[in-house]
């Protein structure tokens, strides 16, 4: 799939691409509607203003073309020039009718098999120029437009009445016609026109893509800074943007070697404290021997919760779960040959969004406890969670032991930093603190819980990277 149709999947309603896509199609709809309507009324007002004026035209050939006899009656071959004045029921018809006493006769043409009705006077008044034009019923049920008019003949005042009908349905039907086409070419005009707009948006706007991937590259530690070539739009916002980048990792560093230089300042202070202490004896010796002992302890602690969130804060790293899982398990298998200890691992590649040191200090600590207490089998896994909408993706480790668990109201206790449910197996008791500690730093979850083997299961839930 390109990365112009995986752009275009991605358009939501918030999508800048979909409001500008969304803006110009509603534009170019009402442009194109009212386009249509300008273009159609102004060809029905040509195609009728053209339609009466050749009825009008004809009206006056067919009155010079018609007089009367001395007898009074109306004589004339009247040609339109006009076919359809010839064939019977085609909507165009004339008519001269007497009006005045002593005159007789009527003309009709051959297209005209039966009158057609003309209203009364009052119901159509004439014009001054004895002239008026209304609409009928045509003999085959199609609809006319007809222009009448009363003409005196010869010097004896006798009048006639003239009528020159034309099929008005047919009229209608061309403007329809052309109303259909002109609508179809505008549609598919466009419809062209949307499509090329939409394709210029899109590709006008993937350098903003390209700058969203090389972020997501440097939050996931695989780039250090923004790379490639943007607009001129677009640069400006790279160039400050890797300045941030740059600035950050400055502060970053500057501050974790200030705190190295604090720690290594201590270290000899403490050691001196320590010694001394242990060379005083006796219950003061020991108290400073204590103190001194939980001070370097404290500070390693928090020298390592600040490398932590310092790294956190800036470039991501990035560590591959499966071959540490691997490695660590075999280890421990051989360390321990009489617990069994099995791994399961996931289709696809998990990656770990840390150092590789933390992680593995929290998987041994965990495998270590678990193979302390197991009888006969330890059972490690990886899954991959269910992702979560605009968050980054998570996994689990669980490991699983058949020894006697550790019950839930003692979970909680289980954490606390020096403490020991049974002082009889070896240990200092910091092992699943200082798991819970790295775990919260990154922002996970450690779960205790009963193992389906009857022992306890460690779950830890980390960040992840793509």
């Amino acid at each position: 799939m390109s990365r112009l149709k995986r752009y275009a999947l991605s358009l939501g309603p918030r999508s800048l691409a979909f409001r500008v896509i969304a803006f110009s199609t509603v534009w170019a709809i009402l442009a194109f509607a009212l386009i249509f309507t300008v273009i159609g009324s102004l060809y029905r007002q040509t195609s009728e203003r053209g339609f009466d004026s050749l009825l009008s035209a004809h009206l006056f050939n067919l009155i010079g073309s018609v007089g009367v006899s001395d007898g009074g009656t109306l004589t004339g071959g009247p040609d339109l020039g006009d076919l359809r004045f010839s064939e019977p029921e085609s909507g165009w018809y004339w008519s001269v009718e007497p009006v005045s006493k002593g005159l007789v006769g009527q003309l009709r043409s051959s297209s005209m098999t039966e009158a057609v009705p003309s209203p009364s006077a009052e119901e159509v008044p004439f014009d001054t120029d004895f002239q008026r034009h209304y609409q009928a019923e045509g003999i085959a049920g199609e609809e006319l437009e007809v222009f009448e008019s009363e003409f005196v003949l010869d010097s004896q005042n006798r009048i006639a009445r003239f009528r020159v009908m034309g099929n008005r349905t047919e009229l209608e039907d061309e403007i329809r016609g052309f109303e259909w086409r002109l609508f179809s070419y505008l549609s598919l005009f466009g419809f062209g026109m949307i499509a090329i707009n939409a394709i210029a948006i899109l590709l006008g706007l993937q350098p903003l893509g390209r700058v969203r991937n090389a972020l997501a590259m440097v939050r996931e530690g695989t780039a250090q800074r923004l790379t490639g070539r943007f607009p001129a739009e677009i640069q400006p916002l790279a160039n400050e943007t890797n300045a941030l980048i740059e600035n950050n990792r400055r502060i970053v560093e500057r501050s974790r070697t200030q705190v190295g230089n604090l720690a290594h300042s201590l270290k000899t202070p403490l050691a001196v404290m320590l010694n001394e202490g242990r060379a005083m004896g006796g219950p003061k010796g020991q108290l400073i021997s204590d103190h001194a002992a939980a001070m370097q302890k404290q500070i390693n602690h928090y020298l390592q919760r600040a490398r932590v969130a310092a790294q956190r804060e800036s470039v991501v790293y990035r560590t591959p779960v499966a071959p540490l899982l691997q490695r660590m398990v075999r280890v421990m298998g051989k360390l321990s040959r009489g617990t069994t200890i099995s791994l399961a691992l996931p289709a696809g590649e998990v990656m770990f969004a840390g150092e590789r040191e933390d992680l593995e200090e929290i998987v041994g600590n965990l495998l270590e406890n678990a193979m302390k207490w197991a009888r006969r089998e330890v059972r490690v896994s990886v899954e991959a969670l269910p992702p979560i909408a605009e968050e980054p993706p998570r996994f689990a480790i669980r490991i699983e032991d058949d020894g006697p668990g550790i019950p839930e109201d003692k979970a909680r206790e289980a954490l606390k930093r020096g403490s020991r449910l049974d002082e009889t197996k070896p240990g200092t008791g910091l092992g699943l603190a200082i798991v819970a500690d790295l775990v919260k730093e990154y922002g996970g979850r450690l779960l205790l819980e009963r193992s389906s083997l009857g022992g306890l299961k460690a779950v830890v839930e980390l960040g992840g990277v793509q």
